[in-house]
């Protein structure tokens, strides 16, 4: 985390992260960001292993009705 506070969901756990922290998604898990702040939350996401694509990305529930096209 860069900037504010980010709700994260990873599995069936939810925890709040703060500037300066960090947490790891294992890969297959189910996960999601949210920003329970006024404060606009900034982070790096960084991607490590073998595969470094995007097009592996599965949308189970959206919030802003993207397509298939915007992961």
């Amino acid at each position: 985390m860069v900037f504010g506070t980010a709700q994260v969901t990873v599995g069936k756990k939810t925890f709040l992260l703060i500037e300066n922290e960090s947490t790891y998604v294992p890969i297959g898990t189910k996960h999601r960001l949210g920003n329970p702040g006024k404060v606009p939350a900034r982070l790096n996401k960084i991607q490590s292993g073998a595969f470094l694509g995007e097009d592996d990305t599965v949308r189970y529930e959206d919030d802003f009705n993207r397509d298939e096209n915007d992961c």
